[in-house]
């Protein structure tokens, strides 16, 4: 037996002509369906992905001693990441993550491996805020002292 098949539909209500459409489509959809309206999904910016690398993650790097070492701001990335990310069962993961319904901080290998499938890529603006602020917030707990606060 084979999952049933479900067609999802997006449409910007931008111009009067899409709107009557879009009630049209409504008014004429079976019982079964489904409606979300809602205001479009913004993928994070250029600007906070720019800012998490010359910000937190380049002074995590050069100011954070753990376990008696500093780390490269790819390994803090990873780290961070792993922390950070939202959890796939998140109250506010449609907030968070540009597609919901497909998201999945991490994955399972063929050989039983748990492997981090998340990424900061797949946020949306006020996810990659929320996540900047945490990755302040932990920096501050170990004493850094960062050259490019949040916006």
């Amino acid at each position: 037996m084979t999952a049933p098949h479900y067609l999802t539909r997006t449409v910007r209500l931008d111009t009067p002509e899409r709107k009557r459409l879009f009630i049209l489509a409504v008014e004429s959809a079976p019982d079964f369906v489904e409606g979300v309206i809602r205001e479009p999904v913004r993928s994070r910016k250029l600007d906070q992905n720019a800012l998490m690398w010359v910000g937190p993650l380049k002074d995590l790097a050069e100011q954070a001693w753990v376990q008696g070492r500093t780390y490269s701001p790819e390994v803090w990335h990873e780290h961070m990441k792993r922390t950070y990310l939202p959890e796939d069962d998140d109250p506010e993961l449609s907030r968070l993550v540009k597609n919901p319904e497909t998201w999945r901080k991490w994955d399972i290998t063929p050989g039983g491996e748990r492997v981090l499938a998340g990424s900061t890529t797949d946020l949306t603006v006020y996810g990659m805020s929320q996540y900047l602020e945490q990755l302040y917030a932990f920096g501050a707990g170990l004493g850094v002292m960062f050259s490019a606060g949040p916006r």
